[in-house]
């Protein structure tokens, strides 16, 4: 009997054994394994294409562009019309051609003698200057989408405020 029961608590320990170190086991072998995993590598550098910038950058501040001077808001004006100049100026720099052709020389032709005539218009607080220039600019977008076999691409003045989380008139 007792030959019995040391063979039942040996088989016993035997299977706690086991059981314990099993669990461990499979992790050893994941912590082996020669595939890293995503969420432990080191961040990749952000790369997007031009479309990507274009949506993220230019569009929604030339949105907030317009809405602003409309509302005769010259200071939001000025600091939307800042980060839209700013926004062309990092698109020239993070895709330096497109189709074979020079980004910030595109950008230049297209749009610096309207960028004078904004920041002009946004100075003097002149509304007619704003709303012509503005157009000149919207023109100046498409021409350059023309330009690059993206015609299809049309800006337009907006006709309603995507914003509505944002103010745009003056608080007096």
């Amino acid at each position: 009997m007792r030959k019995s029961i040391t063979s039942i608590a040996s088989i016993a320990a035997l299977a706690a054994l086991a059981a314990f170190t099993w669990p461990r086991a499979t992790t050893v072998a994941q912590e082996i394994s020669t595939e890293p995993r995503a969420a432990d590598q080191p961040p990749q550098p952000f790369n997007p294409q031009m479309g990507a910038l274009m949506s993220m950058l230019i569009q929604p501040r030339h949105l907030k562009l317009w809405f602003a001077g409309k509302a005769d808001n010259w200071p939001l004006a000025s600091f939307t019309f800042k980060d839209l100049t700013a926004g062309f100026g990092v698109i020239g720099r993070a895709v330096p051609r497109y189709k074979g052709l020079p980004v910030p020389d595109l950008i230049d032709a297209a749009m610096k003698q309207n960028f004078a005539l904004m920041d002009f218009a946004i100075k003097a607080g002149d509304q007619r200057q704003f709303r012509e220039t503005f157009d000149k600019i919207t023109t100046s977008c498409n021409n350059c989408h023309a330009s690059t076999d993206n015609g299809f691409i049309v800006i337009k003045t907006p006709e309603s405020n995507p914003f509505p989380n944002q103010e745009f008139e003056v608080k007096r």
